[in-house]
């Protein structure tokens, strides 16, 4: 019996279903992720922009631009103190948080005026999200003025946050007053601004040790990570 189909015709036959076969997978395959056309050149990976800090507000609703060194930062710090310790640079307005392996991250604050600083180790004995304030009574005598207490919030003098030294009256705290951050003008609190103090508070506990510099012992001022 004669064969219908010659030997050439069942070889392009063959031939014709391997290629539907291969069409059907590469549509599969391009269903589930798109072929790239020229995939020798290689998309650049994307890079996020560095966040920049914004620009803090006072109680009036004015933007206040710190200068550059006053601007939390990671800095080389050489310290003897253990990580997570607190180092409080009274005569250059400067707060290190030590993190180890030679790097701190340094925050700019406002410091006691004259007459009105000090020195020790003390630790923080609580902390506390937009505290009440209650000027202390040595407070009161020198200016009779003043509210007998005030509850959190933004117009509250103590900013978002505070942190409590000890059983003294003083306190590592936020401010509505960002201008006076790198100035001496305080009662003996150190004062951050609110979006600086709120990045210290969520990184120390209860019972970080604080050491307070005295006016006369400056500390290394640290030179910045690039």
């Amino acid at each position: 019996m004669l064969n219908p189909f010659p030997w050439t015709t069942r070889r392009a036959a063959v031939a014709l279903g391997a290629l539907a076969i291969g069409v059907l997978a590469f549509s599969g395959a391009a269903g589930a992720a798109p072929l790239q056309l020229f995939p020798f050149f290689m998309t650049p990976p994307v890079q996020a922009a560095p966040q920049l800090q914004a620009p803090q507000v006072d109680e009036d609703g004015v933007a206040v631009e710190l200068p550059a060194r006053l601007k939390r930062q990671v800095v080389n710090y050489a310290s003897r103190e253990a990580p997570g310790t607190i180092i409080i640079d009274t005569p250059n307005t400067y707060l290190y948080l030590v993190m180890g392996h030679g790097q701190a991250m340094r925050y700019g604050i406002g410091v006691g005026r004259d007459g009105f600083t000090w020195s020790g180790v003390q630790s923080i004995t609580k902390k506390a999200e937009w505290p009440d304030w209650t000027p202390p009574p040595e407070m009161i005598a020198r200016q009779p003025y003043l509210p007998r207490q005030m509850a959190g919030g933004p117009g509250n003098p103590l900013g978002a946050r505070a942190m409590y030294l000890g059983g003294t009256i003083y306190r590592i705290h936020g401010t509505n007053a960002p201008g006076t951050i790198g100035t001496r003008v305080s009662s003996g609190c150190i004062r951050l601004t609110n979006e600086d103090v709120a990045d210290l508070y969520s990184r120390v506990n209860v019972g970080t040790k604080v050491v307070v510099l005295p006016m006369d012992r400056r500390a290394d001022l640290g030179s910045i990570v690039r």
